[in-house]
């Protein structure tokens, strides 16, 4: 993102104007000098309020009414920016965009439609300035004469909401902290070093060649796992600190707004700087001019500078150009309809994870016909096709609404089924018999794919297995369903019920397969021959890269039975044995705890949480009070419950537990807060306090 133009209106020192980047071939300068003038400082602030977004601006610690030429006259900001798909996504529709901005003298501060905005050009795509852009979208920086750190590392807790906005605090307050520099140094090392992250490593290599050669900072050991970064800080001299405070900071914040970006450092952005000389010596100017320049290539810079500073700014920056971006021509700015060839057959995949089989047998069918067949996913929307068939498997409101997408766009034509759709509709016998078309899904590769059996003689109330299969019979023999493959991913419901499923094990086990069985195994069924027979089969994950046993524990009834079956296995923590743990169903928080409590002290194990969705025509969430007393006790536990892999679906988990205490007590716990946090989005941290776990509107006052 790039600052093209500003237009302003009853600015208190400028009055009514402009400032327009000038543009040439296609590019603007990187390097813009305004004089100290107050004028000019003050377009610096203009600019930074006009990239803020209303929600952050009342933090600003400025009087708004200090803005205003005339107090009963808003403020009015109008300008264009120049977008990016490094920072706006690659889908970007538009170049060149344009926003608006008033503020009153009371405190408001208003979006302006395009039909109120008096300086842009009536053809550009105007939009209101989203309230998250400051905080990685558009990226701004600001920096005012005087910069002051913290002392301590509280602004990496990331409990305040509004934190991310302090970015440009300093050019409207001298008092205004930046980022502790000796804990930022100490983080970055540790992650670095310790943990072994790439980003951290990177830029602490873009660091120790920098700094060296332009502030004369001695960084050789910065790469050593012993290093003492706080030790290092104190042994800098005063110049050298008060110089790196900015660039320090400058990247803490990059690395916070676009912590999934390779190289954060080379990505576009503005920063405004308000007399950068007042904190660098003035031998030193040039040499910390020349390292923001190279330390960050693609950023646009706007400098209010002393006339005696602008003596020392070098001359060759005054010509460096950062490039535009420009869509290709052929890119086209609205999504097209495709029209498919006469007589094609589409088939729609519509929320499934794993390949769908009833479509792969319906390719083979039509194949065999002579058509030719088309894979879409989710709402997938194609003119032309002769027939249409989408398959469901999920009752969700995700799923419902492509279905009703589908639904609106192909009418009666379309031909809808799967488990989330009908539980009793079945393919025609004379397509049910036939194999799977593998070249539907290619990215199986050497896998098979299907069932030996099908049904359950259990009827759990949140599966849809009795009432669809009904009681547990062979549909395939295991030749059949290899068809030459070594893989097998395996959807049986449960073939551990099978009578012959013994049988059905030795097989796989005298011909070394391996099988993936995603849909579980059942641990009441298990004996020693069963639990002997899949120790010999090469238990496998989706991918078949690593060995792994899938279980599930939906509840707690008979963890003392399970316990005494799983001995059976002879599992060590070297194993990698995952239980799907279902909740919110019909467990409250104690029985989660004690379910995990339990699986933790069985060697190997760890869980995969997968929350309760209501299926077609089953019944619905119970509504049971999920906690007691001991809440905060129990959620304590739960925190100290750590297993040794698999703890993103534990996160989901949390987040569930958090967002239904703050509904049940009207406010967080703490820890569980700090859990989520501790190691992903942890900017993000704020906002989710603020709204008190998604429960309350977030609002600026």
């Amino acid at each position: 993102m790039y600052l093209l133009e500003l237009y302003y209106a009853n600015a208190r020192l400028s009055k009514t104007g402009k400032f327009i980047f000038p543009r040439r071939k296609g590019t603007i300068p990187k390097w813009t000098i305004l004089s100290s003038h107050p004028k000019d400082r003050e377009k610096l602030q203009l600019m930074a309020l006009a990239m803020a977004g209303t929600r952050h601006l009342p933090h600003i610690p400025y009087q708004q009414n200090h803005l205003l030429n005339f107090p009963n006259q808003p403020l009015q900001l109008e300008f264009y920016l120049a977008q990016h798909p490094e920072a706006d996504g690659a889908n970007i529709k538009y170049d060149l965009i344009g926003h608006g901005l008033q503020f009153y003298a009371d405190g408001r501060i208003q979006k302006i439609t395009k039909r109120e905005c008096h300086y842009l050009s009536p053809v550009m795509d105007i939009r209101k300035m989203r309230d998250h852009s400051n905080l990685a979208k558009h990226f701004m920086l600001a920096y005012g004469p005087e910069l002051k750190p913290h002392r301590d590392s509280d602004d990496f807790e990331f409990n305040n909401p509004f934190l991310r906005i302090t970015r440009f605090y300093s050019l409207f307050d001298g008092s205004a902290l930046l980022t502790d520099p000796v804990s930022f140094l100490e983080l970055l090392h540790k992650k670095a070093f310790r943990y072994g992250r790439i980003l951290p490593r990177n830029l602490l290599s873009i660091l120790q060649r920098l700094l060296p050669e332009h502030l004369q900072i001695e960084t050789a050991d910065w790469n050593q796992k012993t290093c003492d970064m706080r030790l290092k800080w104190i042994q800098l001299s005063q110049w050298q600190r008060r110089m790196i405070i900015p660039i320090l900071d400058a990247c803490r914040h990059l690395l916070d707004a676009f912590p999934k970006n390779f190289d954060p450092l080379k990505t576009p952005g503005l920063i405004l700087l308000d007399r950068p000389n007042r904190f660098c010596t003035a031998k030193r100017f040039p040499d910390w001019i020349k390292l923001m320049d190279e330390l960050l290539p693609n950023m646009q810079f706007v400098v209010a500078l002393t006339d005696r500073a602008l003596t020392r700014f070098p001359l060759q920056f005054r010509k460096k150009r950062l490039e535009i971006h420009r869509r290709e021509a052929h890119q086209p700015s609205k999504r097209k309809s495709v029209r498919v060839r006469p007589g094609a057959i589409l088939l729609i995949d519509v929320d499934g994870r794993l390949p769908n089989f009833a479509l792969m047998k319906l390719s083979s069918y039509h194949k065999g016909q002579g058509r030719e067949v088309i894979l879409g996913r989710g709402n997938c929307r194609l003119k032309g096709p002769e027939a249409v068939y989408a398959s469901a498997i999920f009752h969700n409101h995700v799923t419902d609404k492509r279905i009703a997408t589908l639904r609106r766009y192909y009418g009666e034509s379309i031909i809808l089924g799967g488990s989330g759709v009908d539980l009793k509709l079945r393919l025609p016998a004379n397509i049910e018999k036939l194999s799977p078309d593998y070249d539907l899904y290619p990215n199986l590769g050497d896998r098979a794919i299907g069932f030996l059996t099908r049904g359950c003689p259990f009827r759990c109330p949140f599966c849809i297995v009795p009432v669809k299969e009904g009681q547990p019979r062979q549909v395939r023999d295991l030749d059949t369903l290899l068809a030459g493959r070594h893989k097998l991913i395996l959807l049986d419901d449960n073939i551990l019920a099978h009578p012959k499923a013994d049988d059905l094990l030795e097989e796989m086990a005298s011909r070394k397969i391996q099988v993936n069985f995603t849909q579980t195994l059942d641990f009441r069924m298990l004996d020693r021959r069963k639990a002997a027979l899949l120790r010999q089969i090469k238990c496998s994950n989706l991918r078949f890269t690593r060995g792994v046993y899938h279980f599930s524990l939906n509840n707690n009834k008979g963890m003392k039975q399970l316990a005494r079956k799983y001995k059976m296995f002879r599992f060590t923590s070297q194993d990698n044995v995952e239980f799907i743990c279902m909740y919110g169903f019909n467990t409250t928080l104690a029985e989660d705890v004690a379910r995990f409590r339990f699986l933790r002290s069985l060697p190997g194990a760890y869980v995969f949480m997968q929350q309760y969705q209501p299926i077609l025509g089953g019944p619905p969430k119970i509504s049971i009070p999920f906690f007691d007393e001991n809440a905060d006790d129990l959620i304590d536990e739960l925190v100290g419950i750590v297993f040794t892999q698999n703890m993103k679906s534990m996160e989901t988990y949390y987040r569930w537990v958090s967002k239904r205490y703050a509904e049940t007590f009207g406010r967080l716990h703490k820890n569980l807060v700090d859990t989520i946090f501790k190691y992903n989005n942890r900017e993000r941290k704020g906002r989710y306090i603020a709204t008190v776990a998604g429960t309350r509107k977030w609002s600026s006052a």
